[in-house]
């Protein structure tokens, strides 16, 4: 019986660990950030396009495709004209390092972060 547990558990998975809520966390801020970097360095408006049902994430330009946890929730927060549909959208930075701000919220059960975007500079901040 505890050979079976043993193997049986594991697959049937728990709680997302909070090292890997906070890295993804942290993928996003990198991500928006490289957008920001992006914008001001080719001084063009980059967009960081966030899929929340698919859990993914991409830079505009970047062909790599980030993908997140499936266990975690997603929210974003942004400008109505960068919505896409219910499920995709986008945090546009300026070629002056402004931004339209917004913010994605990752989550699982009571834990949560929020990445923000300060909509006036550019800056891209973790909280907990």
């Amino acid at each position: 019986m505890a050979i079976i547990t043993a193997t049986v558990l594991p697959m049937l998975g728990g709680p997302v660990p909070t090292s890997e809520l906070r890295g993804s966390a942290r993928a996003l801020a990198a991500g928006l950030r490289l957008a920001r970097s992006e914008a001001v360095s080719q001084r063009r408006e980059t967009f960081l396009t966030l899929d929340v049902a698919g859990r993914r994430f991409r830079v505009d330009r970047d062909p790599h495709v980030h993908m997140l946890p499936k266990k975690v929730d997603l929210k974003l927060f942004t400008a109505q004209n960068d919505l896409v549909d219910g499920s995709v959208g986008a945090i546009r930075f300026y070629p002056d390092g402004g931004s339209n701000g917004g913010r994605i919220t990752i989550a699982a059960g009571e834990r949560k972060f929020d990445v923000d975007v300060d909509w006036l500079t550019g800056r891209v901040a973790i909280l907990e």
